[in-house]
């Protein structure tokens, strides 16, 4: 009797452990129905260049592309920090385009490739410190402070090349950031994995992680908690700076020079990728894993549009239609403002 007793208990808890545990599963899901979602599309995608394109589903193709990728995927780390707070960087393209043509400038005027590397990074950080300074502690909306950011650094380097792109001209270390391979994996996109997961780290586990989400959320309530606001939003948008300052660097190595033009319209694929990952524009959710997603989504469209030798021009039509569903879906599924961190 007392044996039976105890199989029954063990099996009810059985079933209240299994029922938990589908509980659990099905919550999750609900919280991460846009990642989920954006991760069904890229799977779908993938298996439709596959099928249609005899070159996509090759080890040297992923490979080439998790190097292109590799700026775009630093940048959109610190992006998601940036649009978390309820901010915005339009600047990042510009600032890869100075970087890049600094980089070349500063090593045809005989600079070391250390110092030359250390000072691009720099102007980075002063960049986005300007930003942040301009936008959090003269209250300007960071729209405009950043447009104008992008307007003026582009001239900058545009400036400094005259138009014209400049051969580089380093040493071996720093041509391997851009071209590099370790075990056939570029460097550039295990630097690139590195800061993903440092950047998931920081918005997860960390008090500046829980800082940038609650100003998303609600500014004031966390500025009469004691916090700095004012600090936390400027040190996002320096690291800003310095993760496109350091995305230049990567692309003039890879590309062999640097170009005043080599970020044109980079700063909209990397606000559509962390917008289509399920960050909202409105601030207070931010997700690494979504903008991750976000930027793989648009680089196989790219890649695959590409070996289907479809038109450049189609492409960037596509390229803009995704970045104005990005936005629909995001201002639909997330016009409240809750945290929410994944």
């Amino acid at each position: 009797m007392i044996e039976a007793k105890r199989k029954l208990v063990s099996k009810d808890q059985k079933t209240v452990n299994a029922y938990m545990k589908n509980k659990n599963v099905t919550r999750w899901m609900s919280k991460n129905k846009q990642i989920l979602g954006i991760f069904s599309v890229l799977v779908l995608l993938s298996l439709f260049f596959s099928i249609f394109s005899n070159s996509f589903a090759t080890t040297g193709n992923m490979l080439n592309m998790l190097q292109q990728l590799a700026a775009n995927l630093i940048v959109c780390v610190f992006m998601t920090l940036v649009i978390t707070t309820s901010g915005i960087d339009l600047s990042v393209g510009s600032i890869l385009s100075l970087a890049s043509a600094l980089i070349a400038v500063l090593l045809k005027a005989g600079l070391g490739s250390f110092e030359a590397f250390l000072l691009v990074l720099m102007i980075g950080a002063v960049a986005g410190l300007i930003n942040g300074i301009v936008i959090s502690y003269l209250s300007i909306p960071p729209f405009i402070v950043t447009l104008a950011s992008m307007i003026y650094i582009q001239g900058l380097a545009l400036l400094i090349t005259s138009g014209y792109s400049i051969g580089i001209d380093g040493s071996a270390w720093l041509e391997s950031i851009g071209q590099g391979r370790i075990f056939s994996i570029p460097v550039s996109a295990i630097i690139a994995i590195i800061t993903i997961i440092i950047g998931w780290g920081v918005l997860t586990q960390t008090k500046f992680g829980t800082y940038v989400i609650g100003i998303g959320s609600n500014e004031e309530s966390v500025r009469r908690s004691g916090v700095n606001i004012k600090k936390i939003k400027m040190l996002t948008y320096m690291f800003s700076g310095i993760s496109a300052a350091f995305a230049g660097i990567i692309l003039a190595t890879r590309l062999g020079s640097g170009s005043s033009n080599v970020g044109t319209g980079f700063e909209m694929e990397v606000i559509a990728a962390v917008v289509l990952g399920g960050t909202s524009l409105f601030g207070g959710i931010g997700t690494m894993l979504g903008s991750v997603l976000g930027v793989f989504l648009i680089g196989v469209i790219d890649n695959g549009l590409t070996l289907m030798n479809v038109s450049p021009f189609i492409i960037q039509i596509i390229q803009g239609s995704v970045l104005l569903l990005a936005v629909i879906v995001n201002t639909h599924f997330f016009s409240g403002k809750s945290i929410k961190r994944r």
